[in-house]
């Protein structure tokens, strides 16, 4: 059973979670930087690399790299690669970068071409006002000679496209904004996208100053790699990973956090994307077509339940966590002896039923011979998920959604 250690503190209810680069992009379910800054400091004391096998817009990295470790991150969103790589990217000069602001704040008022994508069903996501200044300011960033300069811009100007768009704030699925509320509303994506500029060049700055005052500039390796279907030697070699620093995804998609969705309009506007759906591709996006038997009798019984009720839903749910266990035996054959494997997980609710990932997580370690340590509990404060949901999508039947993450630590054994 899981040994759950509750005296420490790691809700860090108080604390800023956009300092350095942390503040350049919002993504759905982040992890905060504490988190993996505490994960580090309490298992990598003697580490050397870092690996996030779904590192998103790349918030571990960032603090392995403030650490002094050489980190690697792997994610299939092509988006969620861009921030990461972005982020992770301590090698612009200053002086350039804050240059190459000032001079796009003047040259995007003048007259000038623009370039403006294909993006699908644009009349419903953006107001004709908005298609030229986005697609000014997609054409002056392609201008850009230096790729690093330029993928700062991108990054700035992906936050700026989606919210110039009609999508509601707040929301990570694409909704539109009500008709009541488009008729107010006027975005002007030149201040928006100065704004972010602005924002994101002073969090850069602290995070340059931050890593110069290292005695060895670690690396970033950013990889377009799916840890379900396999990790290449070449890539990744084996036994080459100190610590896993990561936070998977809750479920599936389409029914959790739809990051495809999220990632959509910006992915479109920086052409990253040619009508893909990101979120068939990750974890979960293909359903099985018949329960199979997990390393883990607790997850077992829970499918079970859902099964009785509803067979197809359990399949789904059994997709995803067969996708998990894939990758976490991938990802096991990375790390080395007595290196440390540290999942900050959610234990959601399906049809009413508890799925206990965070055991789950344990078990499939176990099975590929680690060896459990702790599950530290964390409050969640401030949850961008509502408080209940309806698990079995009938109107007026609800249940609580997650206030809890478990950080689950499991060590491979050093015989």
């Amino acid at each position: 059973m899981e040994q759950l250690v509750k005296t420490d503190d790691w809700t860090f209810a108080d604390a800023s979670t956009r300092e350095y680069t942390h503040i350049y992009h919002d993504y759905p379910a982040r992890m905060i930087p504490q988190v993996a800054r505490k994960l580090i400091r309490l298992y990598g004391q003697s580490a050397k690399t870092l690996y996030d096998p779904y590192c998103g817009t790349g918030s571990s990295l960032v603090e392995g790299l403030l650490e002094g470790l050489d980190v690697f991150g792997t994610d299939i969103n092509p988006l969620a690669r861009l921030i990461a790589e972005s982020k992770t990217d301590y090698s612009l000069i200053p002086n350039d970068l804050s240059n190459e602001i000032d001079n796009f704040k003047v040259a995007i008022y003048n007259k000038g071409l623009v370039n403006i994508p294909e993006i699908r069903n644009v009349d419903t996501w953006f107001k004709s006002g908005v298609l030229e200044p986005l697609g000014k300011i997609r054409y002056y960033i392609d201008k850009i000679q230096d790729p690093h300069i330029r993928r700062f811009f991108q990054v700035a100007f992906s936050e700026t496209a989606r919210e110039s768009s009609n999508t509601r704030k707040g929301e990570f699925k694409l909704f539109r904004y009500a008709p009541y509320k488009l008729k107010t509303h006027f975005p002007d994506p030149y201040r928006i996208m100065s704004s972010k500029l602005d924002r994101n060049f002073k969090g850069y700055v602290q995070f340059n100053e931050m890593i110069k005052k290292l005695e060895k500039h670690p690396k970033a390796t950013i990889l377009s790699l799916n840890s379900v279907s396999d990790i290449p030697c070449r890539e990744l070699p084996e036994d080459s990973i100190d610590i896993v620093v990561t936070s998977p995804p809750y479920g599936d998609s389409h029914t959790t956090v739809a990051y495809g969705q999220y990632s959509r309009l910006s992915s479109e506007w920086l052409s990253l994307i040619n009508g893909e759906n990101i979120d068939n591709k990750l974890m979960g996006g293909k359903r099985l077509k018949e329960l199979p038997e997990f390393p883990s009798k607790f997850l077992n019984a829970a499918i079970q339940l859902i099964y009785d009720f509803k067979p197809q839903r359990a399949l789904e749910v059994a997709s995803f966590y067969s996708d998990l266990y894939s990758s976490i035996e991938n990802v096991s054959k990375l790390i080395r002896k007595g290196g440390y494997a540290c999942y900050v997980v959610g234990n959601r609710t399906v049809s009413s039923v508890l799925l206990p990932t965070s055991i789950v997580v344990k078990d499939f370690f176990e099975t590929n011979g680690f060896e459990y340590v702790a599950t530290h509990i964390r409050e969640i404060p401030n949850k961008r998920m509502p408080k209940r949901n309806s698990p079995t999508n009938i109107a007026g039947e609800t249940s609580s959604t997650m206030l809890n993450e478990h950080i689950v630590v499991i060590k491979k054994p050093q015989k």
